[in-house]
């Protein structure tokens, strides 16, 4: 055991001989020692910081539902119109930010409108199905898309069906919802469900009796150039086919 103990201090002697001269490297090994635990304490904020925005971010979610599904508390309702498209209510309402108001608002069954379609041989630019008919509100002619109202209780794909077939006599294979939107909420209830209608097949017409409806079909890209140019005013033409001719141009870039 001694001899063990002579020979381990005879080895540390030998090194600290060896590296006694060479002060500068003996002090580097404690540096690297020291700088260890700041690499270490230098990641901790980091981690630290990284879930504050997400926690932040579903606070705000929360906070915005109330809002959104929050609905007025009608205190009375008078009908004080009734004709056989709509009827004008005079509601009087606290408002879901608490301000108590009094409301004029047009009720109806809603509408649906037709995206017509007929890829022919260039499915980029398909021919789509429009109208022409006088619009007495805005005391001239519109071209717009076929549309019309839903019957009380009505199912808004079966309507759609049903309006195309009466305007323009054409049926479609296909269909599939585009959108829905309000057309101006501030006083009118209306919600307008625009479906596309693929693989036309024509038919004969059968619009109603004050129907005077001429229709025709054009090309998308001649469409977006007419509401360019101010040619098309009808809101849901407007919608329907912006917004069809963006999801086109978005799926050709991919």
């Amino acid at each position: 055991m001694a001899t063990r103990k002579k020979s381990g201090k005879a080895a540390a002697a030998k090194k600290t001989k060896a590296v006694a001269p060479k002060a500068g490297k003996a002090a580097a090994p404690k540096a690297s020692k020291v700088a260890k635990p700041k690499a270490k304490k230098s990641t901790r904020p980091l981690a630290a910081k990284t879930p504050k925005p997400k926690v932040k971010a579903k606070r705000a979610a929360k906070a915005a539902v109330p809002e959104i599904e929050a609905k007025a508390e009608i205190l009375a309702s008078e009908v004080v119109f009734e004709g056989p498209l709509f009827r004008v209510l005079r509601d009087v309402l606290i408002e879901p930010g608490g301000t108590e108001n009094s409301r004029d608002v047009i009720r109806h069954n809603g509408s649906v409108v037709i995206l017509a379609l007929d890829y022919g041989k260039n499915k980029k630019d398909p021919w789509v199905v429009v109208e022409r008919q006088y619009r007495h509100a805005a005391n001239q002619f519109l071209w717009e898309l076929p549309a019309g109202k839903l019957d009380a209780g009505e199912d808004p794909l079966a309507g759609a069906q049903r309006e195309l077939e009466e305007e323009t006599g054409y049926r479609a294979k296909k269909w599939k919802p585009l959108v829905e939107y309000y057309a101006s909420p501030g006083f009118l209830g209306e919600s307008m469900k625009v479906f596309l209608a693929e693989g036309l097949v024509a038919g004969d017409a059968h619009p109603e009796d004050d129907e005077r409806i001429e229709f025709r079909l054009v090309k998308l890209s001649e469409l977006v150039k007419m509401i360019e140019k101010g040619a098309i005013l009808d809101g849901k033409t407007l919608t329907s086919v912006l917004l069809y001719a963006r999801k086109t141009a978005g799926k050709q870039r991919k």
